[in-house]
């Protein structure tokens, strides 16, 4: 059931409200979506994972037991990544790829190509003139 005008003007006065008493709340959110948390703990799984690797590694030289805890480090954090991934789910998974997709790494990726693009063309126009 959609919302009366009186009721729609009602909830844009408590918004404007919230953005000027609180805008860092009202940033957070907006920003926070159910899929937050999961998302953050597969970041946080996969950082454990990366050190539990080189633990293991690092300690293979000092004893076949220190590097046995290395790998049960390992594994917790991938049982930790799947526990992660299935509460975060495909809909969440494509939520936080889209967003990501859309801002971040466009932003990143997209502006490092545009500058390689450019430079090449540049020597490529250079070299023709010569």
């Amino acid at each position: 059931m959609p919302l009366s005008e009186d009721e729609q003007r009602i909830l844009s006065e408590i918004e404007d409200h919230l953005y000027e008493s609180d805008p860092a709340l009202a940033r957070e959110v907006a920003q926070t979506t159910v899929y937050t948390h999961a998302f953050r703990s597969l970041k946080w799984a996969a950082l454990v994972f990366v050190i539990g690797t080189g633990a293991m590694i690092a300690l293979l030289s000092v004893s076949f037991l220190a590097s046995f805890v290395g790998v049960l480090v390992m594994l917790g954090a991938l049982l930790w990544f799947v526990d992660s991934a299935k509460k975060l789910g495909r809909a969440g998974l494509e939520q936080m790829t889209s967003t990501v997709r859309g801002a971040e790494l466009k932003d990143v990726v997209g502006g490092t190509g545009a500058k390689l693009r450019d430079r090449f063309n540049r020597e490529e126009g250079d070299e023709a003139q010569a």
